[in-house]
Protein backbone atom coordinates (compact mmCIF):
# COMPACT_ATOMS: atom_id res chain seq x y z
CA UNK A 1 0.00 0.00 0.00
CA UNK A 2 2.86 2.20 0.78
CA UNK A 3 4.22 1.56 -2.86
CA UNK A 4 1.52 2.67 -4.38
CA UNK A 5 0.60 5.67 -2.06
CA UNK A 6 4.33 7.04 -2.89
CA UNK A 7 3.63 6.40 -6.47
CA UNK A 8 0.59 8.42 -6.51
CA UNK A 9 2.45 11.09 -4.59
CA UNK A 10 5.37 11.38 -7.47
CA UNK A 11 2.47 11.82 -9.96
CA UNK A 12 0.81 13.81 -8.42
CA UNK A 13 4.18 16.10 -8.41
CA UNK A 14 5.08 15.29 -11.61
CA UNK A 15 1.81 16.64 -12.64
CA UNK A 16 1.74 19.94 -10.64
CA UNK A 17 5.69 20.80 -11.97
CA UNK A 18 4.15 19.85 -16.06
CA UNK A 19 1.48 22.43 -15.16
CA UNK A 20 3.91 24.64 -13.83
CA UNK A 21 6.28 25.04 -16.52
CA UNK A 22 4.09 25.19 -18.73
CA UNK A 23 2.22 27.74 -17.35
CA UNK A 24 5.86 29.51 -16.02
CA UNK A 25 5.78 31.55 -19.74
CA UNK A 26 3.03 32.90 -20.06
CA UNK A 27 2.89 36.59 -19.30
CA UNK A 28 0.94 39.71 -19.09
CA UNK A 29 2.09 43.19 -20.33
CA UNK A 30 1.54 46.75 -20.87
CA UNK A 31 2.80 49.73 -23.16
CA UNK A 32 0.59 51.92 -20.86
CA UNK A 33 1.62 50.81 -17.13
CA UNK A 34 4.94 48.80 -16.10
CA UNK A 35 4.80 46.53 -12.79
CA UNK A 36 4.73 48.18 -9.79
CA UNK A 37 4.58 51.67 -11.46
CA UNK A 38 1.93 54.64 -10.55
CA UNK A 39 -1.34 54.68 -12.67
CA UNK A 40 -1.65 57.74 -15.03
CA UNK A 41 -4.60 60.13 -14.74
CA UNK A 42 -5.86 57.87 -18.50
CA UNK A 43 -6.12 55.44 -16.03
CA UNK A 44 -8.08 57.12 -13.14
CA UNK A 45 -11.88 57.15 -12.52
CA UNK A 46 -13.91 60.04 -13.58
CA UNK A 47 -16.51 60.19 -10.71
CA UNK A 48 -16.75 59.15 -6.67
CA UNK A 49 -14.65 62.71 -6.15
CA UNK A 50 -11.66 61.66 -8.73
CA UNK A 51 -10.94 63.46 -12.09
CA UNK A 52 -9.19 61.31 -14.11
CA UNK A 53 -9.39 60.42 -18.12
CA UNK A 54 -11.24 56.36 -17.47
CA UNK A 55 -9.20 54.63 -20.04
CA UNK A 56 -8.57 51.34 -20.07
CA UNK A 57 -4.85 50.23 -20.41
CA UNK A 58 -3.46 48.32 -23.86
CA UNK A 59 -2.46 45.05 -22.38
CA UNK A 60 -0.74 42.05 -24.45
CA UNK A 61 0.05 38.43 -22.97
CA UNK A 62 1.96 35.73 -24.50
CA UNK A 63 2.63 32.05 -23.59
CA UNK A 64 -0.37 30.97 -22.54
CA UNK A 65 -0.90 27.49 -21.68
CA UNK A 66 -1.51 24.55 -24.25
CA UNK A 67 -5.47 23.78 -23.63
CA UNK A 68 -6.29 27.37 -23.24
CA UNK A 69 -9.68 27.82 -25.53
CA UNK A 70 -10.51 31.74 -23.73
CA UNK A 71 -9.26 33.97 -21.77
CA UNK A 72 -10.46 36.17 -19.12
CA UNK A 73 -9.30 39.32 -17.38
CA UNK A 74 -9.87 41.28 -14.12
CA UNK A 75 -8.26 44.76 -13.14
CA UNK A 76 -8.93 44.22 -8.48
CA UNK A 77 -8.12 46.62 -5.93
CA UNK A 78 -7.46 44.32 -2.98
CA UNK A 79 -6.60 47.31 -0.79
CA UNK A 80 -10.33 48.92 -1.07
CA UNK A 81 -11.80 49.46 2.71
CA UNK A 82 -14.81 47.41 1.64
CA UNK A 83 -13.68 44.13 3.26
CA UNK A 84 -13.77 42.50 -0.36
CA UNK A 85 -11.40 44.41 -2.54
CA UNK A 86 -12.97 46.50 -5.43
CA UNK A 87 -13.70 45.04 -9.24
CA UNK A 88 -12.64 47.39 -11.71
CA UNK A 89 -12.51 45.45 -14.98
CA UNK A 90 -13.83 41.73 -15.37
CA UNK A 91 -13.65 40.67 -19.09
CA UNK A 92 -14.94 37.35 -20.12
CA UNK A 93 -15.27 34.98 -23.50
CA UNK A 94 -11.95 36.39 -25.02
CA UNK A 95 -11.36 34.01 -27.63
CA UNK A 96 -8.14 31.88 -27.84
CA UNK A 97 -7.22 33.59 -30.84
CA UNK A 98 -6.73 37.15 -29.25
CA UNK A 99 -3.35 38.01 -27.36
CA UNK A 100 -4.13 41.95 -26.68
CA UNK A 101 -6.66 44.22 -25.84
CA UNK A 102 -6.23 47.48 -27.19
CA UNK A 103 -5.87 50.98 -24.96
CA UNK A 104 -9.70 52.46 -24.14
CA UNK A 105 -11.41 49.01 -25.07
CA UNK A 106 -13.22 48.73 -21.94
CA UNK A 107 -15.81 51.24 -22.61
CA UNK A 108 -19.59 50.69 -20.99
CA UNK A 109 -20.34 49.23 -24.30
CA UNK A 110 -17.53 47.00 -25.72
CA UNK A 111 -17.57 47.45 -29.23
CA UNK A 112 -13.08 47.48 -29.09
CA UNK A 113 -13.22 44.44 -27.79
CA UNK A 114 -12.50 41.12 -29.76
CA UNK A 115 -15.73 39.63 -31.18
CA UNK A 116 -17.43 37.70 -28.32
CA UNK A 117 -16.04 39.24 -25.57
CA UNK A 118 -18.50 39.79 -22.58
CA UNK A 119 -17.77 42.21 -19.44
CA UNK A 120 -19.16 41.66 -15.83
CA UNK A 121 -20.52 44.56 -14.19
CA UNK A 122 -17.68 45.81 -11.90
CA UNK A 123 -18.53 47.67 -8.21
CA UNK A 124 -19.21 50.54 -9.93
CA UNK A 125 -22.58 49.04 -10.57
CA UNK A 126 -22.07 48.76 -14.57
CA UNK A 127 -19.81 46.88 -16.96
CA UNK A 128 -16.42 48.78 -18.61
CA UNK A 129 -13.21 49.79 -16.94
CA UNK A 130 -13.81 51.87 -13.88
CA UNK A 131 -10.35 53.27 -13.47
CA UNK A 132 -8.58 53.65 -9.84
CA UNK A 133 -9.78 55.99 -7.44
CA UNK A 134 -9.08 55.04 -3.72
CA UNK A 135 -10.24 57.44 -0.58
CA UNK A 136 -7.53 59.67 0.09
CA UNK A 137 -4.24 58.74 2.00
CA UNK A 138 -2.28 55.60 1.19
CA UNK A 139 -1.62 54.56 -2.36
CA UNK A 140 -3.40 51.20 -3.32
CA UNK A 141 -2.67 48.05 -5.17
CA UNK A 142 -4.17 47.62 -8.73
CA UNK A 143 -3.61 43.94 -9.95
CA UNK A 144 -4.37 43.08 -13.39
CA UNK A 145 -4.45 39.03 -14.07
CA UNK A 146 -5.24 37.25 -17.07
CA UNK A 147 -6.51 33.89 -16.97
CA UNK A 148 -6.29 31.19 -19.77
CA UNK A 149 -9.57 28.75 -19.43
CA UNK A 150 -9.91 25.50 -20.32
CA UNK A 151 -13.79 26.40 -21.99
CA UNK A 152 -14.46 28.58 -25.29
CA UNK A 153 -17.63 30.51 -23.02
CA UNK A 154 -18.34 30.85 -19.92
CA UNK A 155 -22.11 31.01 -19.16
CA UNK A 156 -22.54 33.96 -16.79
CA UNK A 157 -25.92 35.87 -16.55
CA UNK A 158 -25.20 39.49 -18.30
CA UNK A 159 -25.92 40.96 -14.53
CA UNK A 160 -24.16 39.15 -12.51
CA UNK A 161 -21.56 39.92 -10.07
CA UNK A 162 -17.84 39.97 -10.28
CA UNK A 163 -17.51 37.96 -7.53
CA UNK A 164 -19.90 35.15 -9.45
CA UNK A 165 -17.59 35.72 -12.68
CA UNK A 166 -14.54 35.02 -10.34
CA UNK A 167 -16.11 31.98 -9.45
CA UNK A 168 -16.51 30.94 -12.68
CA UNK A 169 -13.18 32.08 -13.74
CA UNK A 170 -11.47 30.09 -11.34
CA UNK A 171 -13.22 26.91 -11.81
CA UNK A 172 -11.89 26.86 -15.31
CA UNK A 173 -8.34 28.32 -15.19
CA UNK A 174 -5.25 26.52 -16.05
CA UNK A 175 -3.09 29.55 -15.75
CA UNK A 176 -3.04 33.25 -15.47
CA UNK A 177 -0.26 36.32 -15.14
CA UNK A 178 -0.54 39.72 -13.71
CA UNK A 179 0.93 42.53 -12.78
CA UNK A 180 0.29 45.08 -10.18
CA UNK A 181 0.42 48.72 -10.34
CA UNK A 182 -0.26 51.38 -7.43
CA UNK A 183 -2.47 54.58 -7.32
CA UNK A 184 -3.19 57.03 -4.65
CA UNK A 185 -4.57 60.54 -3.51
CA UNK A 186 -3.25 63.16 -1.69
CA UNK A 187 -6.54 65.39 -1.64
Amino acid sequence: MTSILRTLVASAALLVASLGAQAAGFTLSSPTIKPGSMLTEAQVFNGFGCSGKNVSPALAWSGAPAGAKSFALTVYDPDAPTGSGWWHWVVYNIPASATQLAEGAGTADGKALPAGSMQGRTDFGAPGFGGACPPIGKPHRYVFTVYALKTDKLEIPADATAALVGFMITGNKIGEAKFTAMYGRKK
